[in-house]
């Protein structure tokens, strides 16, 4: 089974997207929001039967509702609004995660966590503070949207289709991301000798902006690209793909860095995150991955440390 807490436009999108991959066929929502959960779930379970999907969607306010899950996605928390940075949300996402990740543990102990509640890589370590599950089993969702944005973005320059490219962004979900045209390759050619000087500025620009961008545009954040991401992530997880994403994970030595969540690339199968990909990084990029990862622990000195514990 399949949990997904909060029931808004990311958690809803990315049920609908688990519809469409037949990822499990057992799903519930929950929200503390009444009557939220339960109307998204109907009109799920009636699109499935529109699609003759095998799903059975329920919506509940009841995190007991959650037992059994062998994955719990978590979309919950205060969006974005135009003119915001994700870091702004910290303290006040904090206390919201840190009560979801009391209840999960409590509920779903055996499941693997997928949280996209921003500021990400913050978030992330909170509800591994929080749930003291092994680091293999809570994840960060992040890289998947912010790598294939950079891929989608470079396509349209070089004139490829953006699957055609293996994206690399590392360190923060953030303002300080850090997406890396020359470690990015198009059929073993790095994008920097598709890409102008000016386009590469450009590509790594607009990678960045991005969620703003379509923040400003229609006044709420992505929800989308987030939820076809989290589809992809526990598609590879549910049947053991053992597919190679970008997601915030722990790290306890890996390039060079402790005790941090941050997006590097990984596999993704049975057991959550088996496999954390080091990339052989130059001095220069090693310090603008580093200056990522700074900008990852200043954000959390604006968690409360109550929500670290």
């Amino acid at each position: 089974m399949i949990t997904i807490v909060g029931s808004g436009r990311v958690g809803a999108t990315a049920a609908a997207f688990l519809m469409f991959y037949e990822v499990d066929n057992d799903v519930t929502l929950i929200d503390i929001i009444q009557g939220l959960p339960q109307g998204e779930a109907l009109d799920l379970n009636h699109a499935a039967a529109i699609l003759g999907k095998s799903v059975r969607y329920r919506g509940s306010n009841d995190y007991r509702d959650m037992e059994g899950s062998d994955i719990v996605i978590i979309t919950a928390g205060l969006a974005r609004k135009p003119g915001m940075t994700r870091e702004e949300l910290a303290a006040a996402n904090a206390k919201i995660v840190a009560e979801v990740a009391d209840q999960v543990k409590k509920y779903a102990p055996n499941s693997i966590v997928i949280i996209t509640t921003n500021p990400l890589d913050a978030m992330v370590y909170v509800l591994y503070k929080r749930l003291g599950f092994p680091r293999n089993r809570v994840i960060g969702f992040s890289g998947v949207l912010d790598s294939n944005r950079m891929a989608y973005y470079a396509s349209l320059l070089i004139g490829i289709a953006p699957e055609s490219i293996i994206p690399v962004v590392l360190g923060q979900h953030g303002e300080n991301m850090y997406p890396v045209p020359e470690a990015s390759f198009a059929y073993g050619k790095p994008l920097t000798e598709f890409l102008t000087s000016d386009q590469y500025n450009d590509v790594v620009k607009k990678t960045i902006q991005a969620g703003a961008e379509i923040t400003n545009l229609r006044k709420f954040s992505s929800n989308w690209g987030p939820a076809a991401g989290l589809a992809l992530m526990v598609d590879s997880i549910k049947k053991n793909r053992r597919r190679i994403f970008e997601a915030s994970v722990y790290l306890d030595g890996e390039y060079g860095v402790k005790d941090i969540f941050a997006e590097v690339p990984v596999v993704l199968g049975r057991n959550g995150v088996e496999k954390i990909i080091e990339l052989n990084l130059t001095p220069e990029q090693r310090q603008k991955f580093m200056q990522s990862i700074e900008a990852i622990r200043k954000n959390l000195t604006q968690v409360p440390p109550e929500y670290l514990k």
